[in-house]
């Protein structure tokens, strides 16, 4: 993987980014299990997931949906997740707009895997 240096604005530089993904790909399927049934975007949620964990994929695009992701999968955020029916608002707010904003990377193949998860 090529190693960029962090570009004015960005949040997360190489360092926390890897950080971020480890802890999305250790936290992210257990978390949407708990979700599930509260996220009506799920196929672009995991499909987001896969994007984001894609090497190939610029670091821009991937630690904007990686600090998403991480949000989603963080236990304490603004709305506790346990409160039924708005515990994941908050939550689904930042990921479709991370989503939107990266919508052009988020190709048929992260799509594709998605599908495959979703149905195994």
């Amino acid at each position: 993987m090529i190693e960029h240096a962090p570009l004015d604005g960005e949040i997360l530089g190489p360092e926390e980014a890897r950080a971020a993904e480890d802890r999305v790909r250790r936290k992210f399927w257990p978390t949407l299990r708990k979700a599930l049934r509260q996220v009506p975007f799920t196929h672009d949620l995991v499909a987001a997931y896969y994007c984001a964990i894609d090497p190939d994929v610029p670091l821009r695009v991937r630690a904007t949906l990686l600090g998403a992701l991480a949000y989603f999968v963080a236990p304490i955020d603004a709305i506790p997740d346990l409160l039924l029916g708005i515990g994941f608002t908050d939550d689904a707010t930042i990921l479709l707009g991370a989503i939107s904003m990266v919508a052009a990377h988020i190709t048929d193949r992260h799509r594709a895997l998605a599908k495959k998860a979703l149905t195994d």
